[in-house]
C-alpha cells in the first residue's frame, strides 16, 4: 500500500480525524474527509486537489450510501475506510437516560456499521481494501461511568473480529485501533455529554468523577498527531495488524485484561471442564 490510495475518513472535522486526514495527505494519499457539516472539514483542513469534503451523518444509512457514491464519482475507488466519528455519553448506568444510552450505540457502533455496509460492496468489487475502526481501551476493559461507551466499543470489537474472516476471501482486511488516553477533543463539551445527577446514592461519586474527567481534558499524555502518523504507517503494511494497541497506557490496560481473563478461565477449571453430558 505504498502507492497512492483513497482514504475515506469519518469525523474528519475535529480531533483525531483531522490528524488522520493530515497524515494521510502528507503521505501522498487522497482523502475523502466527512463530517456532519462539510464546511467544517474545509475549515479544519483547507483545500487540496487530493481532498474531498463530504457531508455525512454516520447514524443515517442513506447518508452513508450517498457519501460513498460521492467518493466514487470523484476518485473511482475507496482503499482505506477509517471509522473515526465518535462521541462520549458518560455517567453511571442508572443515571444515563435510555435515549442517551441508545444514542451512544447509534454513533459509535451503528455509525461504523452503516458506513462499512456502504463501502464494502466497493471493496469487494475491487477485491481489495482495508476497514479501520477506532475502538478504545474501553472496548477491552470496562470501567465505571462509561457503561454506554464501553458497550458500544465492546460491540465494535466483536463485530470487527467477526467481520474479518467474512471479507478476507475478497482481499479485504480489517484493523481495530485501541487508543489509550490521547489529547483529542473527546472530552470537550462538543463531544462529551455527562448524565445529570438524579440519584442521591450516586451524587457524591458523580460530582467527583465529572470533575476528574473534566480535569483530564487537554492533559492526556498521548499525542494524536503521532497516533495518526502511526496509523498511516501500519495501514500501509502488506499485512496490517488485526489490532493496533495505541499508547503505552493502552498496552498496560490490555495486558492486564489478558492476564485477568487467563486467571478467570483457570479459576474453576475443574468445574468448568466437567459440564459435558456423561455420554459425551
Amino acid at each position: 500500500m505504498s502507492e497512492k490510495k483513497v482514504w475515506f475518513i469519518t469525523g474528519a472535522a475535529r480531533g483525531l480525524g483531522v490528524d488522520i486526514a493530515k497524515a494521510a495527505l502528507a503521505a501522498g494519499h487522497t482523502v475523502v474527509a466527512t463530517a456532519r457539516d462539510a464546511d467544517t472539514v474545509t475549515t479544519a483542513l483547507g483545500k487540496d486537489d487530493d481532498l474531498l469534503a463530504v457531508e455525512l451523518d454516520v447514524t443515517d444509512p442513506t447518508a452513508a450510501e450517498k457519501a460513498v457514491a460521492t467518493a466514487l464519482d470523484r476518485f473511482g475507488r475507496i482503499d482505506v475506510l477509517v471509522n473515526n466519528a465518535g462521541s462520549f455519553n458518560a455517567g453511571f448506568f442508572e443515571e444515563i437516560t435510555p435515549e442517551d444510552f441508545r444514542a451512544q450505540i447509534e454513533v459509535t457502533l451503528f455509525g461504523p456499521v452503516n458506513v462499512t455496509r456502504a463501502a464494502l460492496p466497493v471493496m469487494r468489487a475491487q477485491r481489495s481494501g482495508l476497514v479501520v475502526t477506532i475502538s478504545s481501551t474501553a472496548g477491552i476493559v470496562g470501567m465505571e461511568f462509561s457503561s454506554a461507551y464501553a458497550a458500544s466499543k465492546f460491540g465494535v470489537e466483536g463485530w470487527m473480529e467477526s467481520l474479518t474472516p467474512e471479507v478476507a476471501p475478497f482481499g479485504i482486511r480489517t484493523m481495530v485501533v485501541e487508543p489509550g488516553f490521547f489529547r483529542t477533543e473527546l472530552l470537550t463539551p462538543q463531544s462529551t455529554k455527562f448524565a445529570e445527577s438524579s440519584i442521591d446514592d450516586y451524587a457524591e461519586r458523580t460530582a467527583q468523577t465529572v470533575a476528574g474527567w473534566k480535569s483530564m481534558n487537554g492533559q492526556q499524555v498521548g499525542d494524536p498527531a503521532k497516533l495518526a502518523d502511526a496509523l498511516v504507517h501500519v495501514a500501509g503494511q502488506a499485512e496490517p495488524p488485526l489490532r493496533f494497541v495505541a499508547g503505552a497506557d493502552a498496552v498496560e490496560y490490555i495486558e492486564g485484561k489478558a492476564e485477568l481473563l487467563l486467571e478467570q478461565a483457570g479459576a474453576h477449571r475443574e468445574l468448568s471442564s466437567s459440564l459435558a453430558h456423561d455420554d459425551a
